[in-house]
């Protein structure tokens, strides 16, 4: 058999060698926020076919979702019409192929693997020896976290590869990774590469491509609006006017919950007060997996006074194998549940909207549900540049969700005083 030179038939451009050489001289931990079309993808996955070759492991390329995964990079064709896969893994190099799990087995043992950040806590047992995470900025960040004690205790490697989507998760991560000289760090914009010529920006405008969008994805710049997420602009409002603070809980006023139910996924709840014309969002809390039983014990551990549960309106749909509603569950287990009326998504994303600038926010506890909110977003259709009319179905969507029957039963709360605590024995959500 011929021999096969890895990277085959690839060579980084003169603004991915930095990059390179430090994976290649044994760097461990890179960011890289390079502009559209720069090569992130072809240049991690080639390092990563050098990084299997010299050590046998599994190694896993991550986007945001296991579907972008198969579409961005396992059905990719590249400009020389070669299946981007067979160039990074040539066919000499492969003992087998799982098209079902994107993944590639290596004749020398090595395991390589397309993997969604919407199923990363379904890999237990996997022992990544290195991770790409491709566009983190749109990526579930609790991946990482997942992924980070696998990679400290087996000395592996992690790059994050991104065109910035505002101050979110990735941006506070690459201001650490600025300062941090454990860290690559790195930002390039056109400016920098000169990949794509000023004509062609232009023509990008012409064709409907607002400024905004051209200085995230051409000059990787943070400060840009990220035009793609239905939020952002009113949760960075909420920053500056100093609404995202610290947010006690009164207990004269009832917390009402909101609810996102989730099956397979998610299960988000946000806990709000009604003070005045202001409503304190106090407390935030995710899980997936765990039976309703888990999310009443967890409310009862609070020390909150309850006023209604706010379900979506399927929570009155029976299932088939216990043959009850989660509205009769959760009412047997003393929740006080009242079902939202149902409403269109865009129109709950405009009740979202105009609801979002009477909100005061607790920092601490509602940390990951405001993330979940300025990161919840559409998607935009390069081919027909224009953004998609559904939000994209992703980590942020569960919080967004329960946010939006918040939004859209916000006129059913009224300030009113709570009774006393009663006895946790009996009827302890009472209000």
């Amino acid at each position: 058999m011929a021999e096969i030179s890895i990277p085959h038939d690839w060579e980084p451009l003169p603004h991915q060698k930095p990059l390179w050489r430090y994976l290649e001289g044994g760097g461990k931990r890179a960011v890289a926020v390079w502009h559209r079309r720069a090569g992130k993808e072809s240049t991690t996955l080639n390092w990563t076919a050098v990084a299997a070759i010299q050590k046998v492991g599994v190694y896993w390329h991550m986007l945001p979702t296991a579907a972008q995964a198969r579409r961005v990079v396992w059905q990719a064709i590249d400009r020389e019409g070669r299946r981007v896969i067979d160039q990074v893994f040539p066919e000499p190099l492969r003992k087998r192929i799982r098209n079902d799990e994107m993944e590639i087995e290596l004749k020398n043992g090595s395991l390589w693997q397309l993997v969604g950040s919407d199923n990363y806590d379904r890999l237990v047992g996997s022992n990544p020896s290195g991770v790409v995470f491709s566009e983190y900025s749109l990526t579930d960040p609790r991946a990482w976290d997942y992924v980070r004690p696998i990679l400290a205790e087996n000395g592996g490697w992690a790059v994050f590869i991104f065109t910035p989507r505002g101050k979110n998760h990735a941006w506070e991560l690459y201001e650490m990774a600025r300062s941090n000289g454990d860290w690559f760090c790195e930002s390039l914009s056109v400016e920098d590469t000169h990949a794509i010529s000023p004509a062609a920006i232009e023509q990008e405008r012409r064709s409907g491509m607002s400024n905004a969008l051209i200085q995230q994805e051409f000059y990787a710049s943070f400060e840009a609006e990220n035009e793609g997420s239905y939020y952002g602009r009113l949760m960075e409002e909420a920053e500056r006017e100093g609404r995202i603070t610290r947010v006690p809980y009164d207990p004269a006023i009832p917390v009402h919950t909101f609810w996102d139910l989730g099956m397979a996924d998610e299960m988000a709840l946000w806990f709000v007060q009604m003070a005045g014309q202001e409503y304190h969002v106090i407390d935030y809390y995710e899980n997936n997996g765990e039976a309703l039983s888990h999310y009443v014990q967890l409310m009862q551990s609070k020390p909150y006074i309850y006023g209604q549960a706010h379900l979506p309106p399927d929570a009155k749909v029976r299932e088939l194998g216990t043959g009850k509603s989660r509205l009769e569950v959760l009412t047997a287990l003393g929740v006080k549940p009242v079902l939202v009326p149902a409403l269109s998504i865009a129109d709950g994303i405009e009740a979202v909207r105009s609801l979002l600038p009477r909100c005061w926010f607790d920092r601490e506890k509602c940390a990951l549900g405001i993330r979940h909110l300025g990161a919840y977003h559409r998607e935009f259709d390069e081919k027909r540049q224009v953004w998609r009319a559904q939000p994209v179905h992703d980590y942020s969507s569960h919080a967004a969700d329960a946010f939006r029957y918040f939004a859209v039963h916000s006129s059913a709360l009224r300030p009113r005083r709570a009774p006393s605590p009663v006895s946790r024995s009996g009827s302890w959500m009472a209000a």
